[in-house]
């Protein structure tokens, strides 16, 4: 006996369902226990899961689900419903999942009937009862989860169409809309591409029934082609095409208004009797709020997409020896618009500007004023002002408009970083009110947070100075500016927010192209809302969203070789000034050379390095009346590299030596720097001094470190002298003079060194 004709004989189908393609094969038998002629049929999946009771069919999807994830047979009990919604049998299903080729379900299994069970015999477990109207509830409720969960018409159309209402099941679907007087259609299902083209245009009073519906609000049903022809002659020959035999038109209506209307027809005779219209009608109420929904939250990503691509420009690709990328995100919540921008300038004198900001707010007030906010900066910076003029006027005019009766109650303040670049030098000006400070990644990866002066947030207080902290982009360094969005977003603070952008600044590996810069900008914005983020929370427990600007600035490596010669290059360089007015700088002074020196072998070096520069810079603050400027440069390679620092200061008095005594608490500067340093010395300079000193990273077991029994060799450097500090911002070097102490260990300390 064959096989096809032994599963016959014991009353067994089988099945075959396919999501790939759309289809459900069953043989014979499988179509007679479904309630179909008994021969091979292929159907669509909506038509099959229209034969079972709606609420073991959701049942059925998680057994399938769970038996595909375990590699095992699904084995579930399903009622069969006839058109009428009762269960004529029950049958048990025995099938194995798997996932096409392209992540597509497929199941292959047989359908057998469950026999009633004898007097005298124990029942079948889990038995299952029902009626129509327990699995019409079990669809409408499996219908509104689906559709409220839709987020735009597509999706709504999708769901739409898969619905499988218990008992019986539309052949074809679609959706009109109203555009004036005409209506449209929205989307279909069951059609063939074209179909639609007669019904795509048609005047509001045309005799259509979807046209009558529109006008009426009231349902139209047509059980049969003869009544359709009857009721509406004049388009009878477009609906005869398709050989359906019942058709239901619906009224969508979304806040007591008809928007359009819902056709579902049928392959085979309905009669649609109060209960099916009842779920009709049902559906297309359902359908209509989440048209609605999808409508409007479209709408609105249109609107704020549009008014953010008119406030957000497009970056220059073309500055001369330089690359910018930039990225803006909205919140995840609300209105995807907020106040964050930034914007790029090009001034008078030839210079580029860069500007980023963030106005208090996430709301459209916070995008209005961001709006205003960038036109006026844009203003002032064409006038040629400076960037702290730049600054002072727009926080002049924030605050004007805070002081208006309008804003009175809601006054909002923005942070901004204004920063004039100079592409020739790669100079930056920059004023900062409020805002976080820019990222330095300089060209062996080390990335730093370079340290500017600033003021209050804009709009706080009508007058209000910035000062300007100016510094080079050398070549192939690359400078990051973001809003705070960006470091805190996910629970982040300050601290653990850029200790997750610097990793990723860190690993990019810069080709010098445009691409990789637009790729580092991706990656720093996935560091934040990709995936990862979510296995990267920060210490706060609440993970909070904000709006995301950066901007990228890379300097062009191969400019160097033209601006320098044979020049050695820096591997690392920074610089901080400490003003007189400032002396909570001092720690930031320490902060950096430290993270410059993040990889060096020596840690006593690090802390001898940290204290010199302390002590160095706290002199100048203590005995002179000017600022310090502070250089420190790292060359050579890993592991015999040397750091030169440099505090140059304005006073012209030379250094002398003192014998503090034990009791003292000063004079011991130049002590510590002939104890510590690998070299040292003082050059006196047109516009005053610079003390410098030296360490050797392969020297690291015999130059000084705290604690240490032994010093450094304490000699000053005899081979050659430490860069002037402002010849690297595009200044004049001053001539050369003879430094004081070249020959010598025992320098005589000066005011600007000494009394630490």
């Amino acid at each position: 006996m064959r096989t096809k004709d032994l599963l016959a004989a014991i009353a067994t189908g089988l099945w075959r369902w396919d999501d790939a393609s759309n289809e459900v094969g069953l043989d014979a038998e499988a179509a007679r226990l479904l309630g179909l002629p008994a021969e091979p049929a292929v159907l669509t999946p909506a038509a099959v899961r229209a034969r079972f009771h709606a609420a073991d069919f959701a049942e059925v999807t998680g057994i399938v689900r769970l038996a595909l994830s375990e590699s095992t047979l699904a084995e579930a009990r399903l009622r069969v419903m006839d058109e009428n919604g009762r269960v004529v049998r029950v049958v048990r299903t025995r099938t194995r999942p798997q996932l096409s080729a392209t992540g597509r379900l497929q199941l292959a299994g047989t359908l057998q009937e469950v026999p009633e069970p004898q007097p005298g015999t124990s029942a079948a477990s889990n038995a299952v009862t029902g009626d129509w109207r327990r699995s019409r509830e079990a669809f409408l409720l499996d219908a509104g989860r689906a559709l409220a969960e839709a987020r735009s018409t597509a999706e709504v159309l999708r769901v739409a169409a898969g619905l499988s209402m218990p008992g019986f099941v539309p052949d074809g679907l679609a959706v009109f809309g109203i555009e004036g007087d005409r209506i449209s259609i929205i989307g279909h299902h069951g059609h063939q591409p074209g179909d639609e083209l007669p019904f795509a245009d048609m005047p509001l009073h045309t005799d259509y029934p979807a046209a009558e519906v529109i006008r009426t609000g009231r349902a139209i049903y047509l059980s049969s082609p003869k009544e359709y022809r009857t009721r509406f002659p004049t388009t009878w020959p477009l609906a005869e095409i398709f050989h359906r035999h019942s058709w239901a038109f619906l009224p969508l209506i979304s806040a007591g208004r008809t928007v359009g209307a819902w056709m579902a027809a049928f392959d085979r005779p309905v009669a649609f009797t109060p209960d099916e219209r009842s779920v009709l009608t049902t559906v297309a109420r359902m359908l209509a709020q989440a048209l609605a929904r999808a409508g409007d939250q479209e709408t609105e990503r249109e609107l704020s997409a549009g008014l953010q691509r008119s406030m957000m420009p497009t970056v220059q690709p073309d500055i001369p020896g330089m690359t910018v990328a930039a990225r803006y995100v909205p919140t995840g919540g609300g209105l995807d618009v907020g106040g964050d921008w930034y914007d790029m300038i090009t001034l008078p004198s030839g210079r580029i500007a860069l500007v980023i900001g963030d106005v208090q707010g996430h709301d459209v007030r916070a995008a209005g004023l961001m709006g205003q906010l960038r036109i006026a900066l844009r203003a002032y910076a064409s006038e040629g002002h400076h960037p702290d003029a730049v600054l002072s006027r727009a926080s002049r005019f924030l605050a004007g408009i805070n002081d208006t009766e309008a804003a009175v109650s809601d006054p909002r303040f923005a942070t901004c970083l204004y920063i004039e670049v100079d592409p020739e030098t790669g100079v930056l000006d920059i004023a900062r009110a409020g805002h976080p400070d820019p990222a330095i990644r300089m060209n062996d990866g080390t990335t730093l947070i370079r340290p500017t002066a600033g003021g209050l947030p804009l709009g706080i207080t009508p007058d209000t100075d910035y000062p300007i902290t100016r510094f080079a982009l050398e070549p192939g360094e690359t400078m990051m500016v973001c809003t705070d969005g960006l470091i805190e977003t996910g629970g982040h603070d300050l601290g653990t927010g850029w200790d997750r952008l610097r990793q990723v600044l860190e690993r990019y590996e810069d080709d010098g192209s445009a691409e990789g810069l637009e790729a580092l900008a991706d990656s720093l914005v996935q560091a934040v809302h990709g995936p990862s983020s979510y296995h990267t929370t920060g210490p706060l427990a609440e993970r909070r969203e904000d709006d995301v600007a950066v901007l990228l600035l890379s300097r062009e490596s191969h400019a160097y070789a033209a601006a320098r010669g044979a020049r050695r290059r820096p591997v690392r360089r920074t610089v901080v000034t400490v003003a007189q007015a400032e002396p909570q700088r001092i720690a930031e002074a320490r902060r950096q050379v430290r993270d410059v020196l993040h990889d060096w072998a020596d840690p006593d070096q690090v802390d001898s390095a940290v204290l010199m520069v302390s002590e160095m810079v706290t002199n100048v603050l203590t005995h002179t009346d000017g600022d310090a400027l502070l250089v420190a440069e790292i060359t050579g390679e890993m592991g015999s590299r040397r750091i030169h620092v440099d505090v140059a200061d304005s006073s012209d008095e030379l250094p002398h030596r003192r014998s503090p005594g034990e009791m003292a608490s000063s004079g011991r500067g130049l002590v510590l720097l002939e104890l510590l340093a690998g070299a040292w010395g003082v050059e006196p300079r047109g516009d005053g001094k610079s003390t410098w000193f030296e360490m050797y990273e392969d020297a690291g077991e015999t130059t000084g470190g705290i604690g240490d029994e032994g010093g450094g060799t304490g000699t000053p450097d005899t081979t050659g002298k430490p860069p002037t500090p402002g010849a690297a911002y595009g200044e004049p070097a001053p001539a050369p003079e003879q430094p004081i102490g070249s020959a010598a260990r025992g320098v005589v300390a000066s005011t600007g060194v000494d009394g630490g």
